[in-house]
This record gives structure tokens, C-alpha cells and sequence, in this order.
């Protein structure tokens, strides 16, 4: 009820007054489903052992839960590109680096939500630190096996390594490093790290002292013993795990497999076979490796002693809507050829084995059974930028809720967010093998020069010009009212 006030004077009341606080918008609208991955590296790709992946898509970091199949989300409010990310070995914390003018790394808590008033409904990760000690990017992020620290490495504008300790908030230790880091990987122990790069094998021991940092001192790093590998570009690296916590497992660019002892010496390596190796995880009993034309091969930590090939994934220019049964990707053309997978994640407790290949496209293996791996969930994304969203009218051949994109990669797409059933397959296409969500895939270029990302690891004397300033790409796509006629419009002016 309103106040009265003397003669001409109303006050209103508390609820009345216009300056009331404006509902969160996260409250009112929801991030539901993200349809991409933006995964270049294994920086970028990273899981716990309760059956959960993360991934960022641009500045959303995507929690996969593989045991419920459902999505949950990090949203950046920076909305600068997250570009590495690492779980604490604990799953309760996220750590995440970003590109972009003063790039942060923040820690994000997945289980304290303290502004959610509605105690039924799960929490919204929050952030609860956050560094800026970065100039153009943060290349990637790592906690120790305590959660204790988190280290940053920047790009190669910076060129620097910084140790956090993040619930202090503070830097503790930092150093330069010579040239451009690739990934980096703790000891079990956590007593050091380790980097890789271009020539660069290197170890950085933390000091456990007791004194108090009230600045940051400079960390300490050694050099690996390479002998007649120093020319190599190392590309990826994991720390071996219960009797192997000794080792630190490398990959190089052209093909190696290497293992250093705890001196820091290059103590064997075998070759992958395969022209170009990309990414590495490592478990108790095996060691996964991400290679070219999409093969993964498994090596036993103990004696590097190769055991089994993954099978592989989708071939390029797949019709999924045609892999109806297993078969279809069983028996590809003989001209057939691959994605390369980029980046690899080993959850051991659930036995499953996530790997991102460069077409963005996302499968989990089951690999409780080495000799007989299956694949639990495949995502089939869009490769380049997305330039048209259009709904199928009600009355269309497609399931009720389909949509159709158009992209940067020369492919328009179908889509559904409804899981095909009996119910809802009417139409022209099936529930496929591929993806529960991605029903067609139109290749305007029959050429597929676009369909997978460029080599942008510097390592090639031939660099190919950027796609997005080429003549390519699907720009705009328009669906007739009956829902049986799609028109498409390209970026060299033709109208299909």
C-alpha cells in the first residue's frame, strides 16, 4: 500500500520502486545444447574421473556427462575464446586460460553455487579465482595433483610460465621460456612440470619451502637430454602414472614416441608409423596417441611395446544419414580419407577414451576391452564458422523441432535436438550412427578443400591461405513454406 505523505506527496511502496534489482539473465533463459567444438590441441580437451569431459566452443566451456548424456555449461563473461582448460585432480575444479587483450586464467568451482536461491536444481559453476599475468593468450593451464597450484603458460607474445597459488591469490613463482610451448604436463608427485615446444623439452621443479612468498621467485627449469632427437618439434606430453610416475612420455610432430627417465635423459622411443603424430594421454596400463588420418595407436607405459590400432572414425565426406546400421563404417570406399585426430583424453575409472579430430567432429571410446574397442557417442560438428540458422516449417518432410545451418566449411546441415524415436523418424531420415543430433550433411563442395581445419602448427614451410578470406562458404539458406525446396546462397555469388 502506498504511504501518504503531506498534501501532494506520495511515497511508494519498497516493492513499487522502479530501481528494483534486475533478475540474473542466466535466471531467466538457459544455455541448453552447444552444437561445436573450437578444440585445436590436447590444451584444449580434458576429463575427471566421474565421467565428464570438457571442451570449450568458442567462450563456453561444454561439460559432457557420459553417463547421463546431457550438456551443462561455463559461460565466460569475458566472451574472450577459451583456448586451454584442465580439471583439478579432485573433478571439483576447472581451470581455464583465454586470447584476447589481457588474458585471464580463472578457476572455476563446478560444485558451489552460492546466488542460486533454488536448492532443488543443480549449481552453476562459478568463478572463484582469477590471474591476469598474460599478454595476448594463455597457451596452457594445468593444476598439481594437490589442486594446490595452477601454472600458466602464455603465448609466444609473453613467452612466460607462471605459478599461481590460486586460494592465496597470488603468483609464487614465474620464468621465461625461449620459445613457443605446446602442452604441459605434472609429475604424479607434483615436485615438477613439464614442458614441450619447438627444440624444447623442459622441466620446472616447484621449491617446497616453508617461508611465506610475498613476491614471486624465479622458477627453476632444466633442460631435458636429448641427444640426437634435439632438432625434433615436441608437440604433446604426459607424466606416466603408479609404477611408471618416474617417466615423462613425449610425442614429436614427426612420428616418435619418446620416454625420459627422472634425470631428464631420453631414455628410449619407438616410432608411431604414421606421418605426423598430434596428441597423448596417459593411464595406469596404456598410452594413447593421436595421429594423422585419424589413427589412434596404444603402447604399453612399462616398455613402450605397442599393443593395438583404435578403430577409426567417419571417413570425410561421410553421408550419415545413409549409417543406418554399424556396417556403414565399417566398410568405407577404398579411396577413403581421414580427419586427424588433434587431441586425446583418457577417463580410466569408466574406461573411456574421448579424441577430437580436426573435421570437429568428438567420439568416446569404450576401451574396458583393448582388443575389442567400441564407440560409446560420436558428435559430427560444423569445421568453419556458421553463416545462416533457418527452421523447418511444421508441415516439412523433416522430424518436428529439425533446423538447418550453413557454414564457412561449404556444408549445410540438418539438425534435430529431439532424440529420434519410432515416434518422431517420420521423414525423409533415420536415426543414424554417427550423431543423435545431425541428421544430413550437404556437401556443396565435392572437393571437401574445407572441411577440416588448416595446419596451424608453424611447422609447415607451406603455409595455405586462411579459408575465410578464400571464395568459399555456404553464407545464406532459405527453406520453402511446403518444407521441400532449400535455396543456398555462396560466397562466389552462386544461388543453388
Amino acid at each position: 500500500m502506498d504511504e501518504y505523505d503531506g498534501p501532494g506527496k506520495v511515497i511508494r511502496a519498497r516493492s513499487l520502486k522502479r530501481g528494483k534489482v534486475e533478475e540474473r539473465i542466466t535466471d531467466r533463459i538457459k544455455l541448453e545444447r552447444v552444437l561445436g567444438v573450437t578444440v585445436s590441441s590436447n590444451a584444449a580437451l580434458t576429463c575427471d574421473n566421474n565421467g565428464l569431459i570438457a571442451y570449450p566452443a568458442g567462450c563456453t566451456v561444454v561439460l559432457f556427462n557420459t553417463r547421463t548424456e546431457q550438456q551443462s555449461h561455463i559461460i565466460n563473461t569475458s566472451r574472450k575464446t577459451i583456448t586451454s582448460l584442465a580439471f583439478s585432480s579432485c573433478g571439483r575444479y576447472i581451470v581455464t586460460g583465454e586470447c584476447g587483450h589481457q588474458p585471464a586464467v580463472r578457476v572455476w568451482d563446478l560444485q558451489s553455487d552460492p546466488q542460486s536461491g533454488h536448492p532443488g536444481l543443480a549449481p552453476q559453476p562459478q568463478q572463484v579465482a582469477e590471474f591476469l599475468g598474460h599478454k595476448f593468450g594463455v597457451n596452457c593451464v594445468a593444476f598439481s595433483p594437490t589442486s594446490k597450484y595452477v601454472v600458466s603458460v602464455g603465448t609466444q607474445h609473453d613467452m612466460i610460465v607462471n605459478v599461481w597459488d590460486w586460494k592465496s591469490n597470488i603468483k609464487i613463482a614465474s620464468n621465461k621460456v625461449s620459445t613457443k610451448v605446446k602442452s604441459i604436463a605434472f609429475a604424479e608427485n607434483g615436485s615438477y612440470f613439464v614442458t614441450v615446444g619447438n627444440r624444447h623439452v623442459k622441466f620446472w621443479y616447484l621449491e617446497h619451502g616453508k617461508a611465506k612468498y610475498k613476491e614471486a621467485v624465479p622458477l627453476m627449469g632444466r633442460s631435458a637430454i636429448l641427444g640426437e632427437q634435439r632438432n625434433n618439434y615436441f608437440c604433446d606430453v604426459a607424466c606416466g602414472k603408479a609404477n611408471c610416475g618416474d617417466s615423462t612420455y613425449a610425442i614429436t610432430r614427426s612420428g616418435l614416441l619418446c620416454e625420459f627417465n627422472n634425470r631428464r635423459l631420453l631414455d628410449k622411443w619407438v616410432e608411431l608409423r604414421t606421418t605426423s603424430a598430434n596428441c597423448i594421454t596417459v593411464g595406469e596400463k596404456y598410452i594413447f596417441v593421436g595421429c594423422a588420418e585419424g589413427i589412434i595407436r596404444c603402447f604399453d607405459p612399462t616398455t613402450l611395446r605397442f599393443i593395438t590400432t583404435l578403430p577409426r572414425n567417419h571417413y570425410l565426406g561421410v553421408d550419415v544419414s545413409l549409417g543406418t546400421s554399424i556396417q556403414h563404417m565399417a566398410t568405407p570406399p577404398s579411396d577413403a580419407k581421414y580427419p586427424d585426430t588433434v587431441a586425446i583424453t583418457f577417463d580410466e575409472t569408466n574406461n573411456k577414451l574421448t579424441s577430437v579430430y580436426n573435421d570437429h567432429s568428438i567420439y568416446v571410446w569404450d576401451v574396458f576391452n583393448i582388443q575389442r574397442v567400441g564407440k560409446s557417442f560420436s558428435f559430427l560438428y560444423h569445421s568453419a564458422c556458421i553463416w545462416g540458422v533457418e527452421m523447418a516449417p511444421p508441415n516439412s518432410p523433416l522430424p518436428p523441432g529439425s533446423f538447418l545451418t550453413c557454414s564457412s566449411d561449404d556444408t549445410i546441415r540438418v539438425w534435430t535436438l529431439d532424440k529420434m524415436n519410432e515416434s518422431n523418424s517420420r521423414g525423409i531420415y533415420q536415426q543414424n550412427i554417427y550423431s543423435n543430433e545431425l541428421l544430413k550433411v550437404v556437401y556443396v563442395d565435392k572437393e571437401l578443400s574445407f572441411i577440416k581445419d588448416l595446419d596451424i602448427s608453424g611447422t609447415n614451410e607451406k603455409q595455405e591461405a586462411s579459408s575465410y578470406d578464400g571464395r568459399n562458404g555456404v553464407r545464406c539458406i532459405r527453406i520453402s513454406p511446403d518444407g521441400k525446396n532449400l535455396a543456398s546462397g555462396d560466397r562466389s555469388g552462386n544461388i543453388r
